[in-house]
């Protein structure tokens, strides 16, 4: 147990002060005596690979891994030679979060390099490793079985490369993962319903070949930006999304195939400055709900199948500045709609806009049945007839 002293204050007689002279002269012995017992203290070597056990593993790491490069076009793994991995371009060193007294390498920054790699099962000897960018290369396969190895890891971004296979479901024994970037690669299959409950503060899967349903744990997602773009998404937006009221910042589903009503949770997303629900289709009315997201900044429902009329309190949003609602079927909007800086209201059926959709084709949609959305928002059966 340590132990504090405290000198106690006592009343005493102030002694006189020294001359002036004296108080020089002592200082410049305290100074001299400083300086003489630095210069004979021996410094320290600097810590490489060669007496550094945890940069020694991080030197089999890093030269597997270029080994498995076939394509080095910036030569930026040029100087990956010698035992001082620390000076390895786009390696980041800093001191062991146990020990303050080691090196380890904690970060990996290789983004927009145009590598050609697979990935060694190596990497999970960088144990250390908080920070992984890769991001606009040309990795291809899948992560290696040692990718838990990695307990430390903060941030994952191996966005734009060429990754195949299904989920990396190791992502999920991630303890401290916080940011997850897996867009524009060509991995595929379902994405387990366990990644929303990871506490992450950021998630992009745009731009793959998932398949899968929002499951109704989505709304248990921490994250400040979750984008599903371009993606091949079945079912609704579960209503959990309002359980993200808190946390969620920017939401984008574009062009992914949902196939729901907006529900009226969407409407609970007080921090949300981003909504992003184009081309899909959605069917039903905008929720009146959502004139209470009031830092909403952008919004864009184009190319659905929305119809009726606007909410007044939608166009009302203090910080609405980009509102799109073009390739619908709305029929009427508030006027003050259209003093937002940017709006786009084309091909509705709103009488009196220009650009609008033929007149047969409203009719012809406002004469279908309109769906019936059950309490999730998903479309379900009609319910029946009452009987009297």
């Amino acid at each position: 147990m340590a132990m504090h002293f405290h000198r106690m204050k006592t009343k005493a007689s102030p002694s006189p002060a020294p001359p002036p002279a004296l108080v020089v002269l002592a200082a410049l012995l305290v100074l001299s005596s400083a300086l003489a017992s630095v210069s004979g203290q021996p410094q320290p070597q600097p810590q490489t690979a060669a007496n550094n056990p945890r940069l020694q593993r991080a030197y089999v790491a890093l030269q597997a891994l270029k080994r498995a490069i076939t394509d080095d076009p910036k030569n930026l793994t040029k100087n990956w030679c010698g035992p001082d991995v620390c000076a390895y371009y786009g390696v980041f060193c800093a001191a062991a979060p146990d020990d303050a007294h080691t090196l380890t390498v904690a970060g990996l920054d290789l983004n927009h390099g145009d590598l050609a790699a697979t990935f060694p099962e190596e990497l999970g000897l960088l144990s250390d490793l908080a920070l992984l960018h890769l991001n606009s290369n040309r990795f291809s396969g899948t992560f290696p079985e040692s990718l838990p190895k990695l307990h430390l890891l903060h941030e994952l971004d191996v966005s734009n490369n060429r990754l195949s296979g299904g989920f990396p479901n190791h992502i999920l024994c991630l303890p401290n993962v916080k940011y997850v970037d897996l867009r524009f690669n060509n991995l595929c299959g379902p994405v387990p319903p366990a990644i929303f409950d990871k506490q992450l503060d950021a998630l992009f899967l745009n731009d793959n070949h998932f398949e899968f349903e929002l499951p109704e744990n989505f709304g248990n997602s921490p994250a400040s930006v979750v984008v599903l773009a371009n993606l091949k998404l079945r079912g609704c937006i579960p209503t959990s999304v309002g359980k993200m009221a808190g946390t969620l910042n920017e939401l984008v589903v574009l062009n992914s195939g949902v196939r729901s009503c907006i529900p009226q949770e969407v409407g609970w997303l007080r921090e949300l400055t981003v909504l992003d629900l184009s081309f899909n289709e959605l069917q039903g009315m905008l929720p009146e709900s959502m004139a209470g997201m009031h830092k909403l900044e952008q919004l864009d429902v184009a190319h659905n199948e929305l119809w009726g009329h606007i909410p007044e309190g939608i166009c009302a949003l203090p910080s609405l500045r980009n509102f799109t609602y073009s390739y619908n079927y709305f029929c009427t909007e508030p006027g003050r709609c259209l003093d937002i800086r940017r709006v786009d209201d084309r091909q509705n059926c709103i009488a009196g806009r220009p650009d609008q959709r033929p007149g047969d084709q409203c009719l012809a949609f406002l004469h279908r049945p309109p769906p019936h959305c059950d309490e999730h928002g998903c479309f379900g059966h009609p319910p029946p007839p009452p009987h009297y």
